[in-house]
């Protein structure tokens, strides 16, 4: 939905939203150009990439008003179409396999191949019922999240092996307690939003306080430093832990500082320039999903940076549109 529609649309539309779902979809796709750049420490912060997204999902699936039969089978949908098409075109291209049940299971039915979707069809099941029977207040928000920390260090502490930094691996159970943390963090911002909107109280709220740009990008470095420091020295893995608080830190300030240009973000996307913002939001899902496949056939070439990384981007963004274009059409023929 681009801001034109939103017009006659009765959603509201989020210009600070728009630009942290297309920054997470460049973050994300940036972390995994290894092989591209010259040097691999480039492609860098999928996670956060991860958890911005999440977020921007826990904010715009706030007050479900359907059941959650019908909810969640409508959400489902709009992923699995994209899922299915592009994994059915790179099964034909020979890309990818699938040799039995197991294959189909992990392909098509709880895709794990797609570590983002298999999370977030999950993570949808307990953010309904967060979402639509809990007002997510300072008070409940603290409360959730020292739940979610309490038995995430239980875990932590009892069966998680701390003597290697693996903290931030995708496909690991233990991240999924960052990505419902992340959630519910874009579920209380959308009720912060809400009051300080119809009070119009948003520069009390976010406001173009400088120190709070200059804390965000302190944490940010401090992020990515303390991943380094971890990996490089094992005798501190078992506080790695201490990362993810780093990055859970870092979001929220993150959301606060969108938050509080949306004034000005209003005023950019008159401009041509917002075009590419609105495509890239738009598109998400669809350049996750076919990168993976274009990513290593680029990289086999051997082509010099920057030609391979401008190939590689085009063919990216050409093959979302496609898969965007057939799947679209895919959703309202079933919906009709």
């Amino acid at each position: 939905m681009n801001k034109n529609e939103v017009q006659t649309s009765k959603k509201p539309y989020f210009f600070f939203i728009t630009l942290l779902r297309a920054l997470a979809a460049v973050v994300i796709t940036n972390a995994h150009y290894t092989g591209i750049y010259p040097s691999d420490i480039i492609a860098n912060g999928g996670l956060l990439g991860d958890v911005i997204f999440f977020s921007v999902s826990g904010f715009c699936l706030a007050n479900p008003k359907m059941r959650f039969g019908k909810w969640y089978l409508k959400r489902l949908w709009r992923i699995y179409a994209v899922v299915w098409v592009i994994t059915i075109v790179y099964v034909l291209l020979g890309a990818y396999e699938v040799n039995n049940w197991v294959d189909v299971l992990k392909w098509f039915v709880h895709p794990t191949k797609y570590h983002f979707v298999a999370s977030i069809t999950l993570l949808y099941i307990p953010l309904y019922f967060v979402a639509r029977y809990v007002k997510l207040t300072k008070k409940n928000f603290v409360l959730l999240s020292l739940g979610l920390l309490a038995a995430q260090l239980a875990l932590y502490f009892t069966i998680y092996d701390t003597t290697y930094y693996h903290i931030d691996t995708v496909r690991e159970p233990m991240i999924e307690f960052l990505f419902f943390q992340s959630m519910l963090l874009g579920l209380f911002f959308r009720t912060e939003y809400s009051e300080h909107a119809v009070s119009n109280e948003n520069k009390s709220w976010g406001g173009q306080n400088l120190t709070l740009w200059l804390l965000l990008f302190i944490l940010m470095g401090v992020y990515f430093a303390s991943k380094l420091l971890f990996v490089k020295k094992t005798s501190l893995s078992e506080w790695q832990i201490l990362n993810q608080v780093v990055l859970f830190i870092t979001l929220i300030c993150l959301f606060n500082r969108a938050y509080s240009i949306e004034d000005k973000l209003k005023k950019w996307s008159e401009k041509k320039s917002w075009k590419i913002v609105e495509f890239l939001s738009d598109h998400t899902l669809e350049i996750y999903c076919v990168q993976y496949v274009i990513i290593d056939k680029v990289r086999s070439l051997g082509l010099p940076f920057p030609l391979n990384w401008l190939l590689l981007t085009a063919m990216i963004l050409l093959a979302a549109t496609a898969l965007r274009w057939v799947s679209q059409r895919l959703i309202k023929i079933v919906n009709l």
